[in-house]
């Protein structure tokens, strides 16, 4: 028995990353719990390799066009709509087993809001006495929609460390709750109560996340236990597309000592490998930043730990000495937080610009021998097509990977006050997600998927040139549609790259039917065919030059 069950909810999408899904927030707050003398469990339905096809939900049917084929070569994107974890009454059985008095319940992303009310109410059949309190992003965005799901007793909004002990010992005491930090509830007929999303000034005053022994053995990478820290909260940037650029919640720092302390916390319980910082913004301020990594270094530079931050840095917070010490302290990869290389598109993302920090960086990274992942963002409204195409191919000319994300309208972003404003927002919440492709204005999802394409040809190219392999000749030089021919999905790649030099079509294929064309934007392909320079040996492409892409100048050659 516990007295309460912290769920993270199964979820239904094209696909899950898993690295991703730790739930950190949860055991931050049962963390909190557990100090005020509760007993707590964690269930993450999303622990799991069980996956189910399911049908394609009716509103993304306009999506078949673009993904509705299989697809072996490694650019391809979706096929197949699925259900990631435990079920929702599986999920709810297992709360059950522990016969709590509170259930919390995360929404964090508003796409997947369908998902959190379908476990709630499944946790309100299967435990018919239990509190149910909803928290996260999407209640703090949409209080009033989240309160009239008929399972739910509770929302908290914000920061719920210190609501949710508080709403604990409310409900042992039968109130009141109104005072609560972030609380919102339904007021017997008479209205809502909804507080404002509730901050934590002081984040020393949290306790370190409580390790969990199921949740550390699913999230482990080689064998070794895999850990999330959040060394700071907020953002002091104002990014239109980003849900922080319009809430506006004060960016905090915490102590050194007490995010080591937290670090402690796991690697007293576990072989840890890997540590990913969940920041907005770690290297923001950066004689904080080195500090930690010098003191990481000192305590465990010999533990072969390695150290990422994936939600992205900024590239002109790096300089030769952080990235330099990011490297001794275990830092393999540096994924950069780009958005793009355009100025003028940056000033519409209220980004600085970016070509000579980014450029900066990554000659820096590959100085210290780190990988770089730049990722850029795509099918904004307003935002060139063109444009984000010259954005990928100045960074396939780097050695870098590129990650294209499509744009979806963040609740609580300029960007989405603009499209609500605008009347392009999606018909439905649970098209708030990259994979729906969920901009239709003008020709927006044609170029977005094109992009996204285009995107991983660019990668794998460089996937070929790591590997010391040819590139491709003539499609006609092989019987490209046998399926005989094919050695999984390498080689299905290599002969759609042939399609693509000589017929300028992207092409995917279905071991079961052959090679087919996609649907993409002809004029966006026929523009990235026209940046490159074909070497006569065909051994490999000499140049990823910008012929005829060349708005962009080289910082270090000004025009």
């Amino acid at each position: 028995m516990s007295d309460i069950v912290l769920i993270q909810p199964p979820i239904r999408d094209f696909y899950l990353t898993r690295k991703r899904t730790y739930p950190y927030g949860l055991a931050l707050i049962a963390a909190q719990l557990q100090n005020n003398g509760f007993s707590v469990e964690i269930i993450d339905a999303l622990a799991t390799s069980k996956s189910k096809n399911l049908a394609w939900p009716e509103e993304m049917n306009y999506l078949h066009p673009y993904y509705g084929k299989h697809d072996i070569t490694p650019f391809s994107l979706f096929h197949r709509f699925k259900h990631f974890g435990y079920g929702f009454s599986s999920t709810a059985e297992k709360a059950r087993r522990f016969d709590p008095w509170l259930v919390g319940i995360a929404s964090l992303f508003t796409p997947y809001q369908e998902y959190a009310e379908r476990t709630a109410d499944a946790v309100r059949k299967a435990c018919p006495g239990a509190v149910i309190v909803i928290g996260g992003h999407h209640p703090t965005a949409f209080p009033e929609s989240v309160l009239s799901w008929t399972a739910v007793d509770f929302i908290i909004r914000g920061d719920g460390e210190q609501a949710t002990p508080l709403l604990a010992h409310r409900i042992l005491e039968n109130g009141p709750y109104g005072d609560i930090p972030g609380i919102g509830f339904r007021k017997g007929g008479h209205g809502l109560h909804i507080n404002p999303p509730a901050e934590i000034k002081s984040l020393d005053s949290i306790a370190p996340s409580a390790p969990d022994s199921a949740v550390a053995k699913y999230y482990s990478r080689n064998k070794r236990k895999s850990i999330v820290i959040a060394a700071s909260r907020g953002c002091p940037m104002r990014c239109a597309y980003c849900c922080m650029g319009g809430s506006r919640p004060t960016y905090r720092i915490r102590p050194v000592d007490h995010v080591f302390e937290e670090i402690e916390s796991s690697m007293s319980n576990y072989d840890v490998g890997f540590i990913d910082f969940e920041d907005e913004h770690l290297t923001l301020n950066k004689s904080w930043f080195m500090d930690l990594m010098s003191r990481f270094i000192s305590r465990y530079g010999k533990r072969n730990i390695e150290l990422r931050a994936m939600n992205g840095l900024f590239p002109p917070s790096l300089d030769s000495g952080c990235i330099r010490k990011m490297r001794e302290a275990g830092f393999k990869t540096l994924n950069l937080s780009v958005g793009s290389l355009d100025k003028g598109q940056l000033l519409k993302f209220n980004r600085p610009d970016m070509m000579e920090p980014v450029m900066t960086a990554i000659d820096t990274a590959k100085r210290e021998n780190l990988d770089v992942v730049a990722y850029l963002i795509a099918g904004a409204p307003g935002q060139s097509a063109e444009n984000s195409l010259r954005d990928i191919i100045r960074l396939a000319q780097q050695d870098v990977l590129v990650g294209v994300s499509i744009f979806y309208p963040a609740p609580g972003s300029r960007y989405y006050s603009m499209c609500e404003e605008l009347g392009i927002l999606p018909d439905s919440m649970a098209l708030f997600r990259s994979s729906a492709i969920p901009m239709s204005h003008a020709d927006a999802r044609t170029d977005a998927v094109t992009l996204l394409r285009i995107g991983r040809i660019v990668n794998f190219m460089k996937s070929l040139k790591d590997r010391n392999l040819n590139t491709p000749g003539n499609a006609g030089e092989a019987e490209t549609t046998s399926p005989q021919n094919l050695n999984g999905r390498m080689s299905a790649g290599l002969q759609a790259l042939q399609y693509l030099f000589t017929e300028g079509k992207i092409m995917g294929y279905d071991p079961d039917a052959g090679f087919y064309e996609h649907t993409v934007s002809r004029p966006l392909v026929e523009l990235f065919l026209n940046s490159f320079e074909m070497d006569d040996s065909r051994n490999g492409f000499s140049s990823l030059a910008v012929s005829g892409l060349n708005s962009y100048p080289d910082f270090r050659n000004p025009a």
